[in-house]
C-alpha cells in the first residue's frame, strides 16, 4: 500500500496483469473528482493491445514503458460528448473555442490525478507521460479522436518491476505566497535551489551533459527554446483540427 508520500514514478513493470474489474473500479471511483458544472468533462482510451501500444509509441519518442506496460491510459478533454448530449435535447451547444478546451483539460487533469492517487493506493505502479501534447496528431488518429477531443495526459500502468529513488522536491515556501504574489529574488532562488543543485545525482547530470549549471541542462538541452516553440505550434494546430481554435 502507498500514498503520495512514497509516490514514486514507475517505468518497469512486471508480467502480472491488471484485472478488468480493478481498473474499472478505480476509474469509476475517479470520476468523484471535481468538475466543471458536473459535466465530467473528458475520456478515457485503455490501451491494452499490443498493436495500439506499438503506434502510440512514436507520439512518446518511443520510450520503452509504453509497449511494455500492461495498460496504457490516454486520458483526454472531451466537450464532444456533452455536445452530443446538448443536440440530442434540443440545445445548441457553443463548446468549439479555447476557453472550454481549458476547461475540459482541467476537468481531464484532475480525474487523472485523482486516478494516480487511487492506484497509489492499490499499490499499482505508473508513470505520467508529459510528452501527449508533444506530438497530439499521432494519438488522435491512432485512437480516432473525433472533434472537441483532444489528448491531455498520458498513464502508463502496471505492477511494479522496480523501486526507484523519490525524486527531490522544492520546499513549501518556495511555491506558496501568503495573501499575494511575491516575486523571486536572487536571494530566494538561492535558498530554494540550490539545496536541490548540491544533492550527488543533480551534480552527476550537470557534469554528465557537460555543463556549468542544473539550470543550463533544461535551458540549452531538455526544454530548448527552439523545441518549445516548434512543439507550440504543432499543439495549436492540432487544436485548430479538433475544433478548439478558429
Amino acid at each position: 500500500m502507498k500514498n503520495l508520500l512514497t509516490r514514486r514514478s514507475i517505468r518497469k513493470y512486471s508480467s502480472r496483469p491488471i484485472d478488468d474489474a480493478l481498473l474499472d473500479r478505480l476509474m469509476e471511483q475517479a470520476s468523484r473528482t471535481q468538475t466543471m458544472g458536473n459535466l465530467q468533462l473528458y475520456s478515457v482510451v485503455v490501451s491494452r493491445s499490443a498493436e495500439v501500444k506499438h503506434r502510440l509509441a512514436p507520439a512518446h519518442f518511443n520510450q520503452p514503458m509504453v509497449t511494455e506496460a500492461p495498460v496504457v491510459l490516454t486520458i483526454c478533454a472531451d466537450f464532444n460528448r456533452t455536445s452530443q448530449w446538448a443536440r440530442c435535447r434540443q440545445a445548441e451547444p457553443g463548446y468549439d473555442n479555447f476557453l472550454s478546451f481549458i476547461n475540459a483539460a482541467t476537468d481531464a487533469l484532475l480525474y487523472a490525478q485523482t486516478l494516480c492517487c487511487l492506484m497509489d493506493e492499490e499499490g499499482l505502479g505508473y508513470c505520467y507521460l508529459g510528452t501527449t501534447v508533444y506530438q497530439p496528431q499521432t494519438i488522435i488518429d491512432v485512437l480516432h479522436l473525433p472533434r472537441l477531443v483532444m489528448p491531455v495526459a498520458t498513464l502508463t500502468v502496471g505492477w511494479p518491476a522496480e523501486e526507484p529513488p523519490q525524486s527531490d522536491r522544492l520546499p513549501l515556501a518556495s511555491f506558496v505566497h501568503r495573501e499575494a504574489y511575491a516575486d523571486y529574488t536572487p536571494q530566494r532562488i538561492d535558498e530554494y535551489y540550490l539545496p536541490k543543485e548540491q544533492l550527488p545525482e543533480n551534480i552527476h547530470f550537470v557534469e554528465l551533459n557537460k555543463k556549468q549549471t542544473l539550470a543550463q541542462v533544461f535551458t540549452d538541452l531538455r526544454y530548448t527554446r527552439s523545441d518549445n516553440e516548434a512543439l507550440s505550434a504543432t499543439l495549436l494546430q492540432a487544436l485548430r483540427r479538433q475544433g478548439f481554435l478558429d
